[in-house]
């Protein structure tokens, strides 16, 4: 659904509406609202942060945020899972998590659902890439694949079970396979 106001908005008079749910985004100029997550999202997006965390959060690597607005090059949009390391964490002048992200995040996840365009997803991503962030993963539940995008390669595919994916040099002791992320959907 994309909202239209009277005029073209800015970025600034977008930041100053009220949120929806699901969330919208401010992409060129345009509002647009994500889709509302389904199950098979919403089950890879809670099982990927949890996981993510339980490796990089403790040590104070880095910190896996789902539905985080981040806010950055004339953009402001809602990734599924955004991980920024440590020392890149907004902050308040008390040491307290910000509510504002805005640069780009070091690691950012889109799962894609059945209302999304895989090019709007993909723009996101490198959007993102173009702003410093390491890499980028679109999860596509409904293929069981998942492409992984990065500053400085071609952009690859993984769709067999024992493929480990890639994960960006901030967390090598996270290691992750295609089987295992298609696997948090079995609930038998």
């Amino acid at each position: 659904m994309v909202q239209t106001l009277p005029k073209t908005p800015t970025l600034e008079e977008f930041l100053t509406l009220p949120e929806t749910k699901p969330a919208s985004e401010f992409i060129n100029g345009k509002i647009t609202q994500k889709p509302m997550p389904q199950g098979q999202h919403s089950r890879i997006q809670q099982k990927l942060t949890a996981v993510i965390n339980l490796v990089l959060e403790d040590p104070k690597i880095a910190l896996a945020l789902p539905e985080l607005r981040c806010t950055f090059g004339n953009r402001s949009t809602v990734p599924d899972v955004v991980v920024f390391t440590w020392e890149r964490l907004a902050t308040n002048d008390d040491g307290t998590i910000a509510n504002q992200f805005t640069t780009a995040p070091d690691w950012t996840i889109e799962i894609l659902s059945p209302e999304q365009t895989t090019t709007r997803v993909t723009r996101n991503i490198l959007h993102c890439l173009a702003h410093g962030t390491q890499i980028g993963w679109l999860i596509d539940p409904n293929e069981k694949l998942i492409f992984t995008y990065t500053r400085d390669r071609t952009p690859c595919y993984f769709e067999v079970a024992t493929d480990i994916l890639p994960v960006p040099e901030f967390a090598p002791g996270l290691q992750l396979t295609l089987g295992q992320i298609f696997d948090w959907l079995q609930v038998r």
